[in-house]
């Protein structure tokens, strides 16, 4: 009787250029959602990709698959940004700061499918990385509140969903060098999320569940 480690040896690993494919279609599918959205054709990703529809099919069976993927991709990237910035010592808003302009350059804006009511916020492939960035981001901003330095009334939602807005550009396809003032914008947010509040904001913080039955 074979051992399952017996069988794991004999379970073929994929090739080299098959991996090569995969991350070049999350690549493109990453770039495509900040730049149009999470509804853009599959075909279009396959053709940023430089890959045939097939490949894609072959990686991923559906949009749903495809796109759960790229946010799994993009969750991890932040969070291993947000483990640094806290593993940081001296000014925790500052701290925040750098997580911050570094998420959008980690293509934080590719979330965006999260948003969507179609989209399975609670898939079992995605709880672990939601976890996980939730309870960094929330350490991030205690660190900041207990300091005297965050706003009192700001919540994880305002940041994240703020955020994700910020580094896409607007609908259509003439503003697509929104990385050129991209940081710009997000220096005014932070300077509004700073200690002493000099407004009181309206209503709620605002949270993913809220924007995607909104």
């Amino acid at each position: 009787m074979e051992t399952a480690t017996a069988v794991q040896r004999k379970a073929p690993r994929p090739r080299a250029d098959a991996l090569r494919n995969r991350e070049r279609i999350v690549a493109a599918a990453r770039d495509m959602f900040v730049e149009f959205g999470s509804e853009v054709p599959l075909d279009e990703i396959a053709r940023r990709a430089g890959v045939g529809n097939a490949t894609v099919y072959r990686n991923f069976p559906d949009k749903d698959a495809l796109q759960r993927e790229v946010v799994c991709s993009v969750l991890d990237r932040v969070s291993e940004q947000a483990e640094q910035a806290l593993a940081e010592s001296g000014d925790a808003f500052e701290a925040l700061s750098r997580f911050v302009h570094a998420s959008a350059d980690g293509r934080i804006g590719a979330l965006c499918p999260m948003l969507s009511a179609s989209f399975d916020t609670n898939h079992p492939d995605l709880l672990a990385s939601r976890e996980r960035i939730d309870t960094l981001v929330e350490g991030l901003m205690a660190r900041a509140r207990a300091a005297g330095q965050l706003r009192p009334d700001v919540a994880y939602g305002d940041l994240m969903i703020a955020v994700t807005q910020l580094t896409r550009p607007l609908p259509g396809t003439g503003c697509l060098d929104i990385d050129t003032f991209v940081h710009r914008h997000l220096q005014l947010l932070l300077d509004g999320f700073r200690a002493p509040a000099r407004s009181e904001l309206p209503g709620t913080a605002a949270t993913l569940e809220d924007m995607r039955y909104a």
